[in-house]
């Protein structure tokens, strides 16, 4: 039965985070100062079970779910992912399955998510430069080198690949050239990120904002003309532009050209909530209802009334907003 919210948006995406825990602290998502040793991460019997979290995603394919992303935090910092990935395929055999990761463990995971049932990962690399890499990721383990290494053996594995790329004022623009480079080497779309407001711990500010367009006038002087693709689907986030070698760049600009009246994603959090934006200050309690034996059926109508009552326009309302809220951080709700 179609599921559509209070502005006719229908809900055909489910972005879970499975852990809250990552092994970068990059400065607009986890900021070491809030998010150092002393820093209380979810504990394990916190986070939704595998079978929990698939009974969310079977109560969802009546209503028309058609993908499923899997975020974290750093996704592959849980056990047995591909324990979850197996059931997630075996639930829904049709169903586009994806993961978000930073790429540092894909290599050694690659092969294996193939296998259970992944179709593609999103690779979050926001510089090539290894200085301005760790920089931005604050990790002294881990290069860009890493990712590229780990982005090869996921092609080889036979999984989609995209990158994303959050693009912040005086940081890493010089990087996007060698970035868009890179990914026209291997034929993988790159996605360019404006810099948001997402979490309270960020400290964002809009004037470390690079917008889409200023970031395509910089991928023009090297590439030349970007032709605008029309959308593949109504609710598609990345606005995707072409060379005319047919290479695709997208820009996803929550800040300057919102996309919310198309949006058709909820977000289950580490900790067992589900979100209906990524700017939400509270989400709805699932684990409670899971851990007292609600069964498929009871999560179906749960999640059919929280989603009816969904009125979420974040990114169009922020600049007439009266005062700031309360959201909830990146790591908990997956981006």
């Amino acid at each position: 039965m179609r599921l559509v919210d209070r502005r006719e948006r229908p809900l055909h995406d489910l972005r879970i985070s499975i852990t809250d825990r990552c092994n970068f602290r990059c400065t607009y998502c986890m900021p070491r100062e809030h998010f150092g040793p002393e820093h209380d991460f979810l504990h394990r019997d916190s986070l939704l079970t595998y079978e929990e979290i698939t009974t969310v995603v079977r109560a969802l394919l009546p209503t028309g779910l058609r993908k499923v992303r899997l975020t974290g935090g750093e996704p592959l910092l849980r056990r047995d992912i591909t324990t979850l990935i197996s059931l997630i395929r075996k639930a829904g055999p049709n169903l586009d399955i994806a993961l978000t990761t930073n790429g540092s463990l894909l290599k050694r995971h690659a092969d294996n998510l193939r296998k259970a049932g992944l179709n593609r990962v999103t690779v979050s690399l926001d510089a090539m430069d290894t200085h301005v890499f760790q920089s931005m990721a604050d990790t002294q383990q881990h290069s860009a080198d890493d990712v590229m290494e780990g982005i090869e053996h996921a092609l080889a594995a036979g999984l989609g690949v995209k990158v994303n790329t959050v693009v912040q004022k005086n940081v890493n623009e010089e990087q996007i050239p060698k970035l868009a480079d890179a990914c026209i080497q291997r034929s993988i779309p790159l996605r360019f990120i404006e810099y948001m407001d997402v979490g309270n711990t960020n400290a964002w500010v809009f004037d470390e904002v690079v917008s889409g367009e200023e970031v395509r006038s910089i991928l023009e002087q090297h590439h030349g003309p970007l032709l605008p693709e029309k959308p593949k689907h109504k609710g598609e986030v990345a606005r995707r532009y072409t060379t005319v070698d047919g290479h695709e760049f997208g820009f996803i600009e929550s800040v300057t050209n919102p996309f919310c009246g198309d949006c058709t994603r909820a977000r289950l959090s580490a900790h067992g909530s589900l979100y209906t934006c990524l700017f939400s200050s509270k989400g709805h309690d699932l684990k409670g209802m899971l851990r007292m034996g609600a069964n498929q059926a009871a999560m179906g109508l749960a999640i059919r009334s929280i989603w009816l009552q969904r009125n979420d326009r974040y990114s169009m309302d922020r600049a007439t907003a009266e005062k700031k809220t309360e959201k909830v951080e990146m790591s908990f709700i997956g981006g």
